[in-house]
Formats: C-alpha cells, sequence, structure tokens
C-alpha cells in the first residue's frame, strides 16, 4: 500500500517552504499538482527533479480513482496546490476522502495557508473562528453575508479583487455600527499590507486605490 502525502506550498516568499517539504517533493513517485508550470517553477527553484501529474478541478473526478489503483499498488504521491495547502479552498479533498475511505495513509504537513496569517494579524479574538471559504458569486451570496453579520465568532474569508468593494458594501449595510474589518493583502509577498477600519473607512479607501492582489477579509465578532 502506498501512501499520499499533502504538501503545502509558499503562498508568496520561497523561504516559507519547510525542509521538510522539499525533501518529500524531491523522494516522493510523483507530485500530483493543480499547475504542472507553477510548481515545476517551484521544483527548479529547489533544484528538484520529479514527475508531475496535472490533479486540479477539471480533471479530479476523472483521474482519482486512476491515482487511487496507483497508490494501493503501493505508489508514494506528493499532492500540491499552486499556494498554500491543498484543501483549503484549493482541490485536494476529494483525493484525500478517497484515500481515507480506501484506507490508504494520508499524512498532510503543516505548512502555508493565507488565512491564519491574517487572523492572528487582524487583532480580533481567535480563540473562537470560523472559516467560511470565498463567498458565492451570486446565489446564496446575501444570506452568507446576513449570517457573518450575526455570527459571534470571528469570521475569516476570501475575497478576490474586483469584488472586494462589493463584500465591503454588503458588510456595511447589516453589520452593526463600530464593528471592525481587517483586509489583508498579498500575505507573505513584497507588498504585504493589512489594512483594519470600519467598512466606511476600508471603502473609502479601497475606492482610492488600485484594488489589486489576494485578498483575506477577517470580520470583528458580533457583540
Amino acid at each position: 500500500m502506498g501512501k499520499l502525502y499533502v504538501i503545502p506550498t509558499p503562498i508568496g516568499n520561497l523561504e516559507d517552504i519547510t525542509y521538510r517539504a522539499v525533501r518529500l517533493l524531491a523522494e516522493v513517485n510523483a507530485v500530483l499538482a493543480e499547475d504542472t508550470r507553477t510548481t515545476g517553477n517551484l521544483l527548479r527553484h529547489f533544484e528538484i527533479s520529479n514527475q508531475l501529474i496535472a490533479f486540479h478541478l477539471n480533471n479530479e473526478h476523472k483521474v482519482v480513482d486512476r491515482i487511487l489503483s496507483e497508490l494501493q499498488n503501493g505508489m508514494i504521491y506528493g499532492l500540491v496546490s499552486d499556494a498554500g495547502t491543498p484543501g483549503i479552498s484549493d482541490p485536494g479533498f476529494l483525493l484525500v476522502r478517497a484515500c481515507v475511505d480506501a484506507g490508504i495513509e494520508v499524512e498532510c504537513l503543516p505548512g502555508a495557508t493565507a488565512f491564519v496569517p491574517a487572523l492572528v494579524n487582524s487583532g480580533f479574538p481567535t480563540e473562537k473562528f470560523v472559516y467560511e471559504g470565498f463567498l458565492p458569486h451570486k446565489k446564496g451570496r446575501q444570506t452568507r453575508i446576513q449570517k457573518i453579520a450575526e455570527e459571534e465568532r470571528t469570521v475569516v474569508f476570501y475575497e478576490s479583487p474586483h469584488r472586494l468593494v462589493k463584500a465591503l458594501t454588503q458588510l456595511q449595510e447589516v453589520l452593526q455600527e463600530g464593528r471592525r474589518i481587517a483586509v489583508c493583502r498579498e500575505i507573505s509577498k513584497k507588498f504585504e499590507e493589512t489594512l483594519r477600519g470600519t467598512p466606511e473607512e476600508l471603502i473609502t479607501h479601497f475606492t482610492q486605490h488600485p484594488v489589486k492582489g489576494e485578498f483575506v477579509v477577517v470580520v470583528e465578532a458580533y457583540k
């Protein structure tokens, strides 16, 4: 019986990868990659030569049975996404579940993921929090926004640049007066920054400045 390693990769600064992750990327029989070009660049940076197999949202249902069969026959695979920890708003859950159901050992390495540093850096309580991933684009979005307004724990979610102001505006409409938000941009990258304030203050900022990069939004809990 083989084994699946779930291997986090850097979300920005390449120094964020662990020694163990680098070793395993070289030692596994092959690396299952969300984008083989992106992972290929990462492997070349660390002077690793290994086989890359495409495993992404568009093909995972088609190839999971074949990969599962190979794992059952003794193959050892590493699973990576383009950045961060596979399965956290990235492909990976389907394969991990299939391995667990089939009795194949899965080991997930600790490592980079965007919402944890954003949560800690927000300055809001961290002993209890809710991770929402990406909010729905259309159907169900307003319902989710309303639930965030009523949530008694700190809430963390991802948002794209072209929907950030929309999300802040929707939150402005339902949040209690004075409730704060932290918007974290480009975590672990050159232009990383965290902006904190009320929805109104953040909307003013982002309507006056270009909205670029990858964003994590942290909402203070309802009190």
